[in-house]
C-alpha cells in the first residue's frame, strides 16, 4: 500500500460525514485546492453568507459593472483568515497572486482579478469566498481515516453553476450516494 503521504486530494470535494461534529465543517461540501506533504487548503463552496458581491465590491471600492452578478453571495470559505478574500475561478487566467489547481480553475487572492470582474472581464465563473479550510501536516489524511470525511473529485458545473444548497446533494450524486441514506456511523449495520 502506498504511503497516505502520496495522496493529493487536489481538485477534489469533500462531503462531512453527518456525523462531523464541528459545527464550521457539518453538512459541508469543501472544495480542495492545495493538498501536499505540508497540509491542506480548501474553500467551503455552500455556505453562503449574507454579503453579496455587489456589497463586497462597495466596502472595497471597485466599481461592479455586471448588474447580474450584484446579488450573489459570498461564501464563508472557512474559519482561517476569514477578514481575506478567496476567488476560485475558471479559466485560471493571470493574475498577480494565483494558486493553478489545475488546467481550468484557479484560486486568487490578489485585488486585480476582483478589478477585471468589476470591469465585465473574465472569469465570468468565479466563487468568491472570505476565508479558507487549512489543515496541517497529515491532518487531513487522519481525519480521512477516521471517516470524518467522503471525497471525489471536482466537477466545475457544481462550483460554479449550482447555486449553493444544490452543491452537496449533487457531490453526493458523482459518489452516487443520497446523503439521508448516510448513517452517524459508517460503516456499522
Amino acid at each position: 500500500m502506498p504511503p497516505m503521504s502520496q495522496l493529493d486530494l487536489s481538485h477534489h470535494f469533500l462531503i462531512a460525514m453527518p456525523s462531523m461534529a464541528d459545527s464550521v465543517f457539518a453538512k459541508s461540501l469543501t472544495y480542495i485546492c492545495e493538498h501536499n506533504e505540508q497540509g491542506a487548503l480548501g474553500i467551503i463552496v455552500n455556505r453562503p453568507t449574507n454579503l453579496t458581491l455587489g456589497e463586497l465590491f462597495e466596502q472595497i471600492k471597485i466599481p461592479l459593472n455586471q448588474p447580474e452578478m450584484k446579488n450573489q453571495p459570498v461564501h464563508f470559505g472557512g474559519p482561517v483568515q476569514t477578514d481575506r478574500g478567496f476567488v476560485l475561478h475558471d479559466p485560471v487566467g493571470n493574475w498577480q497572486s494565483t494558486l493553478s489547481i489545475n488546467d481550468k480553475v484557479g484560486l486568487t487572492t490578489s485585488r486585480d482579478i476582483l478589478q477585471a470582474v468589476g470591469e465585465g472581464q473574465e472569469p465570468h465563473n468565479l466563487l468568491v469566498s472570505l476565508g479558507y479550510a487549512g489543515w496541517a501536516q497529515g491532518q487531513l489524511e487522519h481525519e480521512l481515516s477516521q471517516n470524518a470525511w467522503l471525497s471525489v473529485m471536482a466537477s466545475e458545473h457544481i462550483l460554479f453553476d449550482l447555486p449553493a444548497e444544490e452543491r452537496l446533494p449533487a457531490a453526493m450524486a458523482l459518489l452516487g450516494v443520497d446523503y439521508a441514506s448516510l448513517s452517524e456511523d459508517a460503516g456499522h449495520a
